[in-house]
């Protein structure tokens, strides 16, 4: 997905593509190679003609009177095309002076000056003559200052350093985009030892992975510009450092792993991967050193500032508001004993369920009843295996089943398990083993099941058995509701790494299950267990940071960190809130009607990441006290006890509910179509 989210924002993106490409910019590059003062008059006089690079200048200045999200959204746009000529220069100094013009930018003091060879004005912080020079990037012709007789007057440093660095993260994105597309339509093609290349797992996984640095490239690029619309330079700073931290790196390993996939081909000079890693190179070079900006990141944090996302609901809200805040304001006036039945009765434990057990809510409604519980200081207690078992009863169960067991599991008077996985079948759910065998009146259990959360407390467990052996594995399953306390069943505690308990394996030995309690056919288990409903849970938009995340901030207060340490701190905050953002722009797709992106199915691999990697770094910032610990545990009074439990405890993120490279493989065969 690109910057845009909106329908405008995608047709701007769409419109501004093909008009690119129509331009055979590519071309004009390689025509050009070489000449320092090239001025790809053709290509720069469409762009004029246009206004491509004036979209933020205001109309009543000859400009397109837009945002500076719709600028970004256009350069990313023209960037996938690789449009030459100076367009990130031009947007910069229009959106600075107020008016339309091909500048050249110099951003930091003595620093190059961006796009100052193809300029036909400059905007100087320290002043001089700029010479044009031929540098990496072959699209693009920068400046180098030669004297220093004259100081511009325009913008000073910091509001320029932030518009230059939130530009450029969106040609960071627009790069990336191409790079992610051209290694994935080749992997589709390209045939080595009888295959499509795409289909051998080690290249999927690649592409899986530039799928991840892409989508949060893209994420940060566009929040940073979103940010720079609302009026709030603490928050437009924290955007734009986060945006400096991800968009440039991201890009540059985007733009080699397109090499790697393309192989040889990618490594010749014919190739235009090439052009686009040079492009790569060149922004990260004019940014700056990432570390400088994880460092200011570190420092912001430290100081209080979080991304603090607004929802703009454009008055949707507007009739719904008044009666979910006199729900909310009853709810919370009740004694906390009460509040969950009140909850449930009012349809507001779970709005996106349909009626009687939810409101059968939309988007805009579900965001507005979580805003409202919020402020009335309501917290919706989790249902955990419940919101996976009883939607499907919902959605496939019988009158009775659902009669039985929906109203009692949102009251909690019900726990539920699931008796999924197997010793035999983690991932590969369809190999299960556990066999149900037709007995009078329904079915008898017999297997095995593991890594099975609550079973020593579950009242019902949703369990999926074999019931046709001689049918392909994912056609002879059924989804079964056990009552965890019938005769047959044993529940043996699994220590953890951590030294605790909370996983179990469950014995069943000729479990009695009766035919009411078998949920659609028998037959239906797998489909079953892949669906959910329809009318999907929207969360509210939040940019929060992780737990460890913000351990690792507290432990930079203490002064004791050195710039090392304080620059993997800032990273750590930068991906936790790249995370975030990519929750928040599903919840901003589901508003405008439309489904999850990219985003929404990348979102579990990059938070994984994060949490394990910040759960580490916190306990690798307090050195050998490791050593000497102590017992651990979650609630340990000692810090780095709980800490290291929170380390070790996170190291089944990626294993659980499937694991981090067959989750690569759905997101290589599904979302980027890659073969089998």
């Amino acid at each position: 997905m690109s910057i845009g989210i909106t329908d405008e924002q995608v047709e701007l993106a769409d419109s501004l593509r093909k008009w690119a490409a129509s331009l055979s910019p590519l071309a004009a590059v390689r025509a050009a190679e070489g000449d320092p003062v090239a001025s790809f008059a053709d290509v720069r006089a469409a762009a004029e003609e246009m206004g491509v690079a004036a979209i933020a200048v205001p109309e009543s200045a000859g400009g397109g009177g837009g945002t500076v999200l719709d600028q970004a959204v256009a350069l990313e746009a023209c960037a996938h095309e690789l449009v030459p000529g100076g367009l990130l220069g031009a947007a910069i100094g229009g959106a600075l002076t107020g008016r339309p013009g091909w500048y050249g930018v110099q951003v930091r003091p003595g620093g190059v000056v961006w796009d100052g060879g193809a300029a036909t004005e400059h905007l100087l912080l320290a002043g001089g003559t700029v010479t044009p020079e031929v540098g990496v990037d072959l699209s693009a012709r920068h400046g180098r200052v030669t004297d220093d007789d004259a100081r511009d007057a325009a913008t000073g440093e910091p509001g320029r350093r932030l518009l230059a660095l939130t530009l450029a993260a969106a040609e960071a994105a627009g790069v990336t985009r191409w790079c992610l597309e051209t290694a994935v339509d080749y992997a589709k093609v390209r045939e080595q030892f009888g295959q499509r290349i795409g289909s051998f797992q080690a290249v999927k996984h690649l592409c899986a992975e530039m799928l991840e640095t892409a989508e949060a490239v893209t994420a940060a690029a566009w929040d940073a510009a979103a940010a720079a619309d609302a009026d709030d330079t603490e928050q437009w700073a924290f955007s734009a450092e986060v945006a400096h931290v991800v968009c440039f790196d991201g890009a540059v390993e985007v733009a080699k792993a397109c090499i790697q996939v393309l192989g040889g081909i990618g490594f010749t000079y014919e190739h235009d991967a090439h052009l686009y890693l040079r492009r790569a190179l060149a922004l990260r070079a004019l940014a700056g050193p990432a570390s400088a900006a994880a460092e200011r990141v570190t420092a912001a944090a430290v100081s209080g500032v979080r991304r603090r996302v607004e929802v703009d609901l454009e008055g949707r809200d507007e009739a719904i508001r008044p009666e979910a805040r006199t729900i909310a304001e009853r709810i919370a006036a009740l004694p906390p004993g009460e509040q969950r039945a009140a909850l449930v009765d009012a349809g507001y434990l779970t709005p996106h369920w349909p009626a009687p057990y939810g409101l059968g809510a939309d988007p805009t409604t579900q965001i507005v009843i979580d805003q409202e519980l919020a402020r009335a200081g309501v917290a919706r207690p989790d249902l955990v295996i419940a919101g996976w078992a009883v939607p499907t009863i919902l959605a496939h169960g019988t009158d009775a089943q659902r009669e039985r067991f929906v109203r009692p599991s949102l009251l909690g008077e019900l726990t539920w398990c699931q008796l999924f996985s197997e010793p035999g079948s983690g991932s590969d759910l369809a190999s299960l083993r556990t066999r149900a065998e037709r007995v009078d009146g329904g079915w008898s259990l017999s297997g095995q099941k593991v890594w099975t959360s609550v079973a020593e407390r579950a009242d019902w467990g949703i369990c999926l058995a074999r019931t046709d052996p001689d049918a392909p594995q994912h056609k002879g399953i059924t989804y079964f509701l056990v009552d965890m306390r019938s005769a047959g069943i044993e529940v043996r505690p699994l220590r953890e790494i951590t030294g605790e308990a909370l996983f179990n394996e469950v014995f069943l030995d000729e479990v009695f299950v009766p035919d009411d309690c078998v949920v659609a056919e028998p037959g239906d288990g797998w489909r079953l267990a892949r669906t959910t409903l329809a009318n999907e849970r929207v969360a509210m938009a939040s940019a929060r940071l992780t737990k460890s995340v913000e351990r690792a901030v507290e432990l930079a207060a203490t002064g004791e960190l050195g710039p090392v340490e304080r620059v993997e701190v800032g990273r750590q905050v930068a991906l936790a809130t790249v995370c975030a953002l990519l929750g928040v722009r599903t919840t901003l797709r589901a508003l405008g009607g439309h489904g999850p992106g990219a985003e929404s199915s990348v979102a579990k691999l990059l938070g994984v990441r994060s949490r394990q990697d910040s759960s580490e770094l916190v306990v690798r910032l307090q050195g050998d006290a490791l050593a000497v610990v102590g017992p651990i545990g979650k609630e340990s009074g000692a810090p780095l006890a709980a800490d290291l439990w929170e380390q070790l405890n996170t190291r089944c993120l990626s294993i659980a509910g499937g694991t981090t490279q067959i989750l690569r493989n759905v997101a290589g065969e599904r979302i980027l179509g890659l073969p089998r």
